[in-house]
């Protein structure tokens, strides 16, 4: 079961991910991850990435592929994988095409989590996150015992640049610009799933699991 996660910044796929991966045993994998852990591990694909992150540069979209399709070649990804955050762009998905083509692989499913922007922007408005452990909070989902003060460690609870509004806003039009541009390029190729990312966060994986599962 190989499954690219798809949507906009604060949709959930992140969650729905974790969640698939726990459910189906197979590896949740983010490039920022793979980044990490090559330039940690000093591999020559790290060492390569590290020139451009270094620079304050986006790392290429082959080099990026390469570095992905090194991951999903790993002994925990025999019985699939769960790609969060790649590809971001048709190039890159273009990319990865050839290069699972060249493995005699392909993706089986790209499920694409459906939110409106405006319950994007209430939705990240309404986070609260730690300023001392990190916990996180939702004021309307799940708000803290008391206001403003962190149920864990009694830290203060502030909205992070992130999740403001106007910061929120300016992430939408970059995924409307670049990434959602996927949802067509996938459907093309037979492989989109759409799941109302709307409803409360168990119905929507009830959802998937029944796509998956089908």
């Amino acid at each position: 079961m190989k499954i690219i996660m798809l949507g906009a910044p604060g949709a959930g796929k992140g969650t729905q991910a974790i969640m698939i991966a726990e459910r189906y045993g197979i590896p949740h994998i983010s490039t920022g991850d793979i980044f990490r852990a090559n330039i940690k591990a000093e591999t020559e694909l790290g060492k390569k990435a590290k020139v451009y992150m270094d620079q304050g540069l986006l790392v290429p979209d082959e080099l990026t592929t390469d570095l992905v399709v090194s991951r999903i070649q790993q002994s925990d990804c025999e019985k699939g994988f769960i790609l969060d955050g790649f590809p971001r762009t048709i190039p890159q998905a273009e990319c990865l095409t050839r290069a699972m083509a060249g493995l005699n692989d392909r993706i089986d499913y790209a499920l694409n989590i459906d939110v409106k922007d405006e319950s994007i922007v209430n939705r990240m408005s309404g986070r609260r996150a730690c300023l001392n452990c990190g916990a996180t909070y939702h004021v309307a989902n799940m708000p803290p015992k008391q206001a403003g003060i962190c149920d864990h460690c009694g830290g203060s609870l502030v909205i992070r640049d992130d999740d403001r509004p106007e910061t929120v806003a300016k992430r939408l039009s970059v995924y409307h610009a670049q990434t959602q541009p996927l949802i067509g390029y996938y459907e093309e190729m037979g492989i989109l799933m759409n799941i109302d990312g709307s409803k409360p966060l168990n119905e929507v994986f009830e959802a998937v699991t029944k796509l998956l599962e089908a």
